[in-house]
């Protein structure tokens, strides 16, 4: 199960860096992060959890700017704003999901994490 997101009160966790894989060789379908090359299960089973991390923690940090995209694509102050289905139509999202991201962006924007909070994935 993926940890919670950070909230703005606590800091980030660092998690393994996703080393970049050049052209040719992310197009062997095979190959992985380099995975496929390390023998050592203990050491197969590190890399993997680190970049499984990694790959949660731009996730969560995705989401995030999902988010706060969606809110300013809403503003009521906007002469070109978007409605909730038209947000959810462009994210390829339902319209009551983009309503939760509509909010979770703006409490994002507002700097608002507390108890009550609820994370809209």
């Amino acid at each position: 199960m993926a940890e919670p997101t950070p909230r703005r009160n606590e800091p980030r966790l660092r998690p393994a860096p996703l080393l970049f894989e050049p052209a040719q060789v992310a197009a062997d379908p095979e190959h992985f992060f380099d995975l496929e090359s390390i023998d050592d299960p203990r050491v197969l089973l590190a890399r993997a959890t680190e970049l499984t991390q990694a790959f949660r923690a731009a996730t969560d940090r995705a989401v995030e700017f999902q988010a706060i995209a969606a809110a300013q694509l809403a503003d009521p102050r906007r002469f070109d704003r978007l409605t909730p289905a038209d947000i959810a139509a462009r994210a390829e999202w339902t319209e009551d999901y983009a309503k939760k991201m509509v909010e979770f962006g703006r409490d994002l924007m507002r700097g608002v994490e507390g108890p009550g909070h609820v994370d809209p994935v």
